[in-house]
């Protein structure tokens, strides 16, 4: 199929499950949680009719390290989960991070701390995109906003863990796991990555290769570390993604991502409408984030107002971006209150008020 296919009603969940089948995903390895039982669910019957691994693990310390086993033969492999169970899996991510590894891990963010429930949020902004491994690493992370997100999203993310060889997360959150909405599912379009100069493909005509992450040299060590800081700085250069709305000229800048942010352009349209002028900063790659672009946009501003479904995670990422460029004041929920339009008009118009 082309993207001129005819639009179909997806799930959020059901959309991720269908595009890294197209994206040619051969092994799927997960253990049960909401909310996002669905991909798994699907994947349980349309990976083996179609010859490939689907594997339900004994617990999601298994299902990480069965991903970088299989990831490290250059297959083409996902896992997915969310929050708490995330957490349990931070020991494999940062295996996988250290060796090298291109694999794709979701994560549908549920309410917490702790066990929380299957409220929607986006609590784990730091979990992902700081890291919730051991020592020096990154994951390259995606943020979708609508279920055709998860579709362009899922292909984004499967091409840049192979080009990159690296970890890729899409985080998303319940609402969006949950929702239904019209998406168009087409063919990948991304170029295949020749991986056969690296991947434990078995060594017959070639002398044996090592993948690892023990090296009992400092000067090892370290050149090992900046080497992937080194890939970091390549995926700095060339993967930041954002969007935009009415922000070159706003007077406050709302930034927001993921669900949220959808819920944040209807806002800011009707203010728009109301004859205010704000506008909308949303990032897309909440790792690497684009920090010189909001700086640049954020220059001038009379408020850059952080709206999201948590205490202020984000925020932290913002405010050192801005920079002291303008002020920044933040509006958040936990436990999954998503918000409405309307009561981020009210916030908006209060904030506006408070400039005078």
């Amino acid at each position: 199929m082309t993207k001129t296919a005819e639009k179909v009603l997806l799930k959020g969940n059901h959309a991720i499950a269908k595009a890294a089948i197209n994206a040619g995903c051969q092994c799927y390895f997960g253990y049960p949680i909401t909310p996002q039982n669905e991909i798994g669910e699907f994947l349980s019957v349309e990976m083996p009719a179609r010859g490939r691994v689907f594997l339900q693990a004994e617990s999601e310390v298994a299902a990480i390290n069965m991903l970088l086993g299989a990831a490290s033969t250059g297959t083409k492999a996902m896992t997915s989960s969310s929050s708490l169970a995330i957490a349990l899996m931070q020991e494999g991510i940062s295996y996988i991070a250290a060796d090298n590894i291109p694999a794709v891990v979701v994560s549908v963010m549920r309410a917490g701390p702790a066990l929380g429930y299957i409220f929607p949020s986006q609590g784990d902004y730091f979990q992902t995109v700081k890291g919730g491994g051991n020592g020096d690493y990154k994951t390259l992370t995606l943020a979708p906003a609508t279920v055709q997100e998860m579709i362009d999203y899922t292909y984004k993310a499967f091409y840049l863990a192979q080009k990159y060889r690296t970890i890729v997360f899409l985080l998303a959150d319940g609402l969006l796991g949950q929702m239904m909405e019209p998406a168009v599912l087409y063919d990948y379009p991304y170029e295949e990555i020749d991986n056969s100069d690296w991947a434990l493909d078995g060594a017959k005509g070639r002398p044996g290769r090592w993948i690892g992450s023990i090296h009992r040299s400092e000067e090892v060590l370290e050149k090992k570390v900046l080497e992937l800081f080194k890939k970091y700085d390549i995926i700095k250069q060339n993967e930041i993604e954002y969007k935009t709305l009415y922000a070159e000229d706003a007077e406050i800048l709302i930034t927001a991502f993921g669900s949220v942010a959808r819920i944040a352009q209807a806002a800011v349209k009707q203010a728009r409408e109301a004859g205010l002028k704000v506008g909308l900063f949303r990032p897309i790659t909440l790792w690497p984030f684009p920090e010189k672009e909001l700086y640049k946009f954020a220059t001038g501003k009379k408020l850059i107002l952080d709206i999201e479904m948590n205490m202020g995670q984000m925020l932290e990422d913002v405010k050192m971006s801005v920079s002291g460029q303008a002020k920044v004041e933040f509006y958040g929920r936990p436990a999954g209150f998503y918000f409405t339009p309307e009561e981020l008009l009210e916030e908006i118009k209060k904030q506006m008020e408070g400039l005078k």
